[in-house]
């Protein structure tokens, strides 16, 4: 979930993250409609395991876990992940089905990619994205690009990004204007072209 200009900190909630003293959280609540939950259902209705930052994983844990209920397939895929969380400090994880990365993240992560096959979704997590960027550990974005512009905030694309090219496979327009693109990694960027 990003704004026009590229935001990506706190969409859910105003206390969610004021780090940096981020004062816009909550700003995706105007344009969450039927169609977003539908689109969200399409990418999290589905067996899946999560790759966490340690601040995001802080937000989640005290809450998701008491957000089980049927019918709740966010709160139900959330909680059945293993969350795989990047740490820069050893902690104990208190959410069940959670495994810390040691070491270097971005070798745990080349690791996991060759593990079993499920899918691993990335939510949040601004600073393990900056990383996961530019070790080219990224296979596929899935944007929801909000109509507004914040200015201030932690950015998707910012200091970790290298040249990648990326193809679109899949975009939506929800009635209250959030574009939803689907990309997938399509090669390299060489002097001028892509492969």
């Amino acid at each position: 979930m990003i704004t026009l200009d590229g935001v990506m900190q706190a969409p859910g909630g105003p206390e969610e993250d004021t780090s940096g003293g981020f004062a816009y959280g909550g700003w995706t609540v105007p344009y969450v409609d039927d169609f977003t939950g539908k689109i969200m259902f399409e990418q999290m209705g589905h067996p899946f395991d999560l790759l966490l930052g340690k601040r995001t994983y802080d937000i989640w844990a005290p809450y998701w876990p008491n957000h089980n209920e049927a019918g709740n397939f966010i709160g139900n895929g959330i909680n059945k992940a293993t969350k795989y969380v990047a740490a820069d400090v050893p902690f104990t994880p208190v959410w069940e089905k959670t495994i810390v990365l040691e070491g270097d993240v971005a070798e745990a992560v080349k690791k996991l990619k060759e593990g079993s096959g499920i899918e691993i979704q990335v939510h949040g997590s601004g600073n393990l994205i900056q990383t996961l960027l530019k070790h080219d550990l990224v296979d596929a974005l899935w944007l929801k690009i909000f109509p507004i512009t914040l200015g201030p905030g932690k950015r998707l694309f910012a200091e970790g990004v290298i040249p990648a090219a990326f193809k679109l496979i899949d975009s939506k327009v929800s009635p209250t204007g959030v574009i939803f693109a689907n990309y997938e990694r399509a090669g390299s960027v060489k002097t001028g072209s892509f492969d």
